[in-house]
């Protein structure tokens, strides 16, 4: 899938790249995957499989490398992980764990595989983890490394909150054991920041808040479909299909808003991993069954293009997720291409709605918050969101961002 972390990893090392830093991505376990250019380098660590052998096969870890380093291949990693590789959290507490320890348990090799790249090879003079899952390899590092470290926490509770109950609570314990050992923490919200403070039981001091970036420089020039309808009113939803995203809330609400808005259609796209298959296509199979013809699955885009094609069709985005979001980079594509966007007033969505200067937030504790949310959306003018673009290029563009962002991990190192 295009996983909005990696996307937003690769953003910002190009953004570094842009303001003049030498910025290196490091992909770790897989190869990224992204829909603008890819800046990672092509060699994997940590990898996928090679990890999983590690937790689930006895000895695996004392095989000699000319047995196990060929399964670090991107090609073949990438490969392997089409058939029903999974991160359903659920059934990965152990594995999680044993990552968490680092060089105490059975990654060690892989790890001081890793950290020897950083420390011989690389010798940068900064270091930031994309997330704090992979602060195991803070127990190699961290004595070998006399440089900054700094960890980019954008949604690592997700993960951790679906783990069993079992699991959990040994696994929290050790990464906030292990995030002590980090000098900083960077957020894309204020929200996650106060949040993670509480979560990881770090302090404020340590973090610093950084913008989202997008590169709008590469997104095709704007042209939305034609309709036989003028008068029709498309409400989008272009996310991750789970539970967390809130793609049931927008087909329950259907029921209210459909009938209210004879003009109303509702489109959803994005990626749906399999073990959410079931779930979503018999809510789908329900709700197109009482309003046939106006609701429509689009399926996950392969390329930018069309991705942003889907988006300009739509009059607004509506993603009412129950995950509290760290991040929301749906908004920021939303919103370059001119649409304006219908969110929970809960995560890092009120301060993205406040920074562009259009959209709005619904109260979820209200019974019919959502409904009403998106049935004053229809009324309004759609000729107020022009501005949409260039507000997106001012506050979160990559040329921007890069500048601000390199000024403030200079403060930090």
């Amino acid at each position: 899938m295009f996983c909005g972390s990696c996307m937003q990893d690769n953003t910002l090392a190009r953004a570094l790249r842009m303001a003049g830093d030498d910025a290196v991505l490091v992909p770790t376990y897989t190869p990224i995957r992204v829909d603008e250019e890819n800046v990672s380098n092509d060699q994997v660590f940590l990898g996928g499989v090679n990890v999983y052998l590690d937790s689930t096969v006895p000895g695996w870890k004392r095989l000699p490398g000319w047995m196990t380093h060929w399964l670090d291949r991107p090609r073949l990693i990438s490969w392997i992980t089409k058939f029903g590789a999974s991160t359903d959290a659920s059934k990965l507490g152990p594995l999680t764990l044993d990552m968490l320890r680092g060089n105490h348990g059975p990654q060690q090799r892989a790890i001081r595989e890793f950290v020897d790249y950083l420390c011989n090879d690389l010798k940068p003079d900064l270091i930031i983890f994309s997330n704090a899952l992979l602060s195991g390899v803070l127990t190699e590092l961290r004595p070998r490394y006399a440089g900054k470290i700094l960890c980019l926490l954008q949604g690592d509770d997700i993960f951790l909150e679906e783990l069993s109950a079992d699991w959990k609570q040994p696994v929290l314990q050790q990464m906030q054991n292990n995030c002590q050992a980090f000098d900083g923490f960077l957020t894309h919200s204020r929200y996650y920041q106060d949040f993670m403070i509480d979560y990881l039981k770090l302090t404020a001091e340590k973090f610093r808040q950084i913008p989202l970036t997008i590169d709008s420089t590469t997104i095709p020039s704007q042209t939305r479909s034609a309709s036989p309808d003028s008068d029709r009113f498309r409400i989008g939803y272009f996310a991750r299909i789970c539970p967390q995203k809130g793609v049931q809330n927008l087909l329950s609400a259907a029921a209210d808003v459909l009938p209210s808005l004879p003009n109303a259609e509702i489109v959803i796209a994005g990626f749906l991993p399999e073990q959410h298959r079931p779930w979503f296509e018999q809510l789908l199979h329900k709700a197109t069954a009482i309003f046939p013809g106006r609701i429509h699955w689009l399926g996950s885009p392969a390329e930018r293009s069309e991705k942003f094609q889907i988006l300009r069709d739509f009059d607004v985005l509506c993603v009412p997720t129950d995950y509290h979001e760290p991040k929301g980079l749906y908004v920021l594509e939303a919103a370059v291409a001119g649409i304006p966007s219908i969110v929970p007033s809960h995560g890092a969505f009120p301060e993205l709605i406040a920074a562009l200067g259009h959209g709005s937030t619904y109260d979820v504790a209200s019974r019919d918050g959502l409904v009403q949310a998106i049935i004053t959306a229809a009324s309004q003018e759609k000729s107020a969101t022009t501005t949409l673009p260039d507000r997106v290029e001012s506050g979160f563009g990559i040329s921007t961002t890069g500048k601000l962002i390199a000024t403030i991990l200079r403060s930090l190192n």
